[in-house]
């Protein structure tokens, strides 16, 4: 077991100091394809409002969660123009102190800025109506995300939704040794959600990506 919990270690430090080094800007944020930045939200915001609303089933708009922050792209674009209040929560300080500044007056409804990786984060019970979890995956070891899911799952409110975000390979699993992450195919996505007792309630793939990157795939869970 210590060999493992060394590796996962180094895994996790190398990652850490990866995006220490990581400009604060959107580009830095994106790996250098912010200029995609505008497709990924409309397709977000597309994918997200099939859910939001009043009514039977319908998930609430009071209170999200962005994942894997960064700056606050996500929060600034997508989450702040449809819910009451964002909290968020990234494992490097200086990307949440940038999106302070970067959120402009909306930042005023930010809850929480939480500092800290999503392998140790504990998220509150019964606090968000959706948790967004976008390029970050890759950062934690399967276990861990089973892990993380279940937590999420807990900290949902009545008809809440948990939405991974992320590339997808097409088969198996792809490392990165850049910035120490790995890229899952669709079918270990799907048995990871399925370990952490979350059904796939909805699943598209975004469009209109660069041809060059990974597809992207957009999984809601309850």
């Amino acid at each position: 077991m210590g060999d493992i919990t060394e590796v996962e270690t180094r895994f996790y430090s190398k990652a850490e100091d990866y995006w220490r080094e990581v400009p604060p800007t959107v580009d830095g944020m994106l790996g250098g394809y912010g200029s995609i930045s505008s497709i990924d939200i409309n397709g977000s915001k597309a994918f997200l409002q099939k859910f939001l609303g009043e009514g039977e089933g319908k998930t609430s708009a009071g209170c999200a969660l962005d994942c894997g922050a960064g700056i606050g792209r996500i929060t600034k674009r997508l989450l702040l123009p449809l819910f009451k209040t964002v909290d968020l929560v990234d494992v490097t300080q200086e990307f949440l102190d940038k999106a302070k500044t970067y959120l402009g007056e909306e930042g005023n409804r930010v809850g929480r800025y939480l500092c800290s990786g999503l392998q140790d984060f504990v998220p509150e019970s019964g606090r968000y109506d959706v948790i967004w979890i976008q390029w970050v995956i890759g950062h934690l070891t399967d276990d861990h995300l089973v892990d993380f899911l279940r937590r999420c799952q807990k900290a949902l409110r009545p008809n809440g939704l948990i939405v991974i975000k992320d590339n997808v390979a097409y088969e198996g699993v792809v490392p990165d040794e850049v910035d120490s992450s790995v890229c899952r195919d669709l079918e270990i996505v799907h048995s990871l959600v399925g370990r952490a007792g979350l059904r796939i309630v909805h699943e598209e793939q975004q469009i209109n990506f660069p041809k060059e990157i990974y597809q992207v795939h957009t999984l809601a869970l309850r």
